[in-house]
């Protein structure tokens, strides 16, 4: 059974509205919500009804755009309505599930009489959307402070504003039977791969859910592999970010509702590839980048390095440091592996309670209850200093990862190493670590290799992979997104200008 067929049969069915059901009927099942407001307007031409919900209504717009206007202009139908009311697109529907979707989204409907099977859709949506702000979770020194909001429209204007130009190309679908969502798909049509585009729209169209509230929804369902641990889309909140992604060649999807973009496809590298490191020299750039892979690797080996080599390969400590662990460990009454899985799920509380309390309070917690815990932990006897050395520096270096949802990732992985460990030692993390290798290598994001460049060897994609080369050499897009356009810029025109008193 595929996912999308699981996801279907999972649907919660809800009742779909009749178009040949009259749209009084509409009207009249609206009515028993207290917001809903259905009265008759007198005017010196004739009188009307309005129907809408004031909760979603602009009420200042109502009044001085639409009532005012009513009552200052002669007409007679509803076509010379349309003439004198400038309230974006007005449409003439008969359609009572195009009624029933325009109340929910801010329209009024007008109506002659109150049983007339036509009606006049007035869009007065209130504005009720958040400031553009700095980013909070991608926050960078340099760089561009904007970040995308809840509204679906702003973060359209926020990438438009970075790609001027006619071949960015929007698709947009109404996802979720009771939520109604806005999702839009943007690409560049004269650079990305149609492929590729065609993949993610049949993808968010498909999808089947009752309600689709963030972006987060829909990266889970629209993954090659929902069961891997391994997320397969970027999730940002930079603007700058998303236009570079586009410019690329790859796909983004934007919800109504949600702060945060999807970005595809992807690989492994570019999770730790933060967009900060194209704002600084490309030698600073390579190093940090390389910093936050040997951390992730850190992260993930050094607890359980720790639990095979005291339990199972202490001969191939030096004798100087073996001296020290055994000095550290002599008071402890427990094995290694119970110490580690002590100190690792302390670890994970802590950041745990740190993230769900207010801000100011969840860093007092996090900084005061790691060195109070840490400190009487190794005076109780239950673990040593050297292993809480060890982890602490563990959960440092899982916070280096640029993107949240791979740091989650990160640490969750260190547990199973951690139990193969205390089973067969280094043999059974060289076995595990065999496995991971294999499912990164069957992984996959809109049908593109996901440890690409590395598998299939491309080449040409290092000079952005695991150090940054200058832009002057980045002069081709990624080989792995097979984009209709693979040059960025003529490599020739992009050598070293003379200086004006170097050609005299």
């Amino acid at each position: 059974m595929s996912w999308f067929t699981l996801k279907k049969r999972l649907a919660i069915p809800t009742k779909q509205t009749d178009p040949e059901e009259p749209i009084t009927t509409i009207i009249q099942q609206a009515i028993s919500s207290s917001d809903f407001s259905h009265y008759q307007l007198l005017t010196p031409s004739r009188s009307v009804w309005l129907s809408f919900y004031h909760t979603l209504v602009d009420k200042d717009s109502l009044h001085e755009e639409l009532i005012k206007k009513l009552q200052s202009n002669p007409f007679s139908t509803l076509e010379e309505i349309k003439t004198f009311v400038t309230l974006g697109t007005l449409q003439l529907s008969s359609d009572a599930k195009q009624v029933s979707d325009a109340l929910m989204r801010g329209h009024v409907c007008l109506q002659f009489e109150e049983c007339d099977p036509l009606c006049l859709l007035i869009p007065i949506p209130t504005d009720t959307k958040r400031d553009i702000s700095i980013p909070e979770v991608e926050f960078s020194v340099v760089g561009p402070k904007e970040s995308f909001v809840e509204s679906l429209d702003v973060n359209i204007f926020l990438v438009r504003k970075r790609i001027p130009v006619p071949e960015l190309r929007t698709t947009e679908f109404i996802i979720g039977n009771l939520s109604r969502s806005r999702v839009c798909v943007l690409y560049i049509e004269s650079i990305a791969n149609e492929e590729n585009v065609r993949t993610m729209i049949q993808r968010v169209s498909d999808i089947q859910f009752d309600q689709v509230i963030d972006s987060s929804f829909i990266n889970q369902m629209i993954e090659d592999n929902s069961a891997s641990p391994f997320p397969q889309f970027i999730d940002t909140e930079r603007p700058d970010r998303v236009a570079a992604a586009l410019s690329e060649g790859k796909v983004i999807v934007l919800v109504d509702g949600s702060p945060q973009a999807i970005t595809g496809p992807t690989t492994l590298i570019e999770f730790f590839a933060a967009f900060e490191d194209y704002f600084m020299s490309w030698h600073i750039a390579s190093v940090l980048r390389s910093i936050r892979l040997f951390s992730v690797w850190f992260s993930i080996f050094a607890t359980p390095l720790y639990v095979s080599v005291l339990t199972y390969h202490a001969e191939i400590v030096p004798q100087d440091l073996l001296a020290t662990i055994i000095l550290s460990r002599s008071a402890i009454p427990f094995p290694p592996i119970l110490e580690a899985l002590f100190l690792e799920v302390t670890i994970e509380l802590l950041r745990e309670a740190g993230a769900r309390l207010p801000t100011k309070v969840g860093q007092t917690i996090g900084i005061v209850g790691g060195i109070v815990i840490g400190t009487a932990a190794v005076e109780a006897g239950l673990t040593s200093n050297i292993l809480l050395i060890i982890v602490a520096l563990a959960a440092l270096a899982s916070f280096t990862t640029p993107v949240y949802r791979m740091g989650n990732t990160i640490r969750l992985l260190r547990f199973p190493f951690i139990i193969a460990a205390q089973l067969w030692g280094l043999i059974a993390l060289s076995v595990l670590f065999c496995f991971l290798l294999i499912h990164l290598l069957t992984l996959s994001s809109l049908g593109r290799p996901y440890l690409a460049p590395l598998y299939p060897p491309r080449l040409a994609d290092f000079k952005d992979a695991f150090y940054r080369l200058p832009f002057n050499f980045q002069s081709e897009r990624p080989q792995q997104l097979q984009t209709k356009k693979s040059k960025r810029f003529n490599a020739k025109k992009a050598k070293k200008k003379k200086d004006i008193d170097e050609g005299l």
